[in-house]
């Protein structure tokens, strides 16, 4: 397997340009060039190389998969192709939605504070030890009619003051 793309023995000097567009001539032992130097410089033209043909090869299969013959996007094939980060209207939306949660949250801790301690809990019977209603039925020697009467109660107070 080879280490480089070019054999040694042909590696005479070597010109890489700067960001500028500057060329930039390396010869080996001279002006602290050494081997490691050189390597390293290899291993990100390697790099840069392989990344380069990978993209030439997947960008066209992967265009072909999410666009139509006209090379329209095809919305339908690329529902995750969507960058909703760099939308600004989608970020106030999403603000606005997490701010009318929070108001709500807050207006749900307040309403299920002004339960009475039975009722407080039932609630926490159902949704935080995520109970049935037979069960709390059984335990409390009621039937379970009666507890889904408690739970309609206890929602109806809850939407009022929601």
């Amino acid at each position: 397997m080879r280490n480089f793309k070019t054999s040694k023995k042909n590696r005479t000097n070597y010109i890489y340009y700067s960001a500028d567009g500057q060329a930039i001539k390396i010869k080996p032992n001279e002006d602290e060039a050494t081997t490691t130097i050189i390597v390293t410089l290899h291993s990100w033209d390697d790099a840069e190389f392989n990344a380069d043909k990978r993209e030439r090869y997947h960008v066209p299969v992967y265009m072909d998969a999410y666009c139509n013959e006209n090379e329209d996007v095809a919305a339908d094939r690329n529902p995750y192709l969507v960058d909703t980060a760099s939308d600004p209207l989608e970020s106030i939306i999403q603000s606005i939605e997490e701010t009318e949660h929070k108001e709500k949250i807050g207006r749900l801790r307040a309403a299920i504070g002004t339960l009475k301690p039975q009722q407080k809990e039932l609630i926490k019977k159902v949704f935080f030890e995520k109970r049935t209603n037979v069960s709390i039925a059984d335990e409390e020697g009621v039937t379970e009619a009666a507890i889904r009467n408690r739970l309609k109660k206890i929602y109806e107070k809850l939407r009022k003051k929601i």
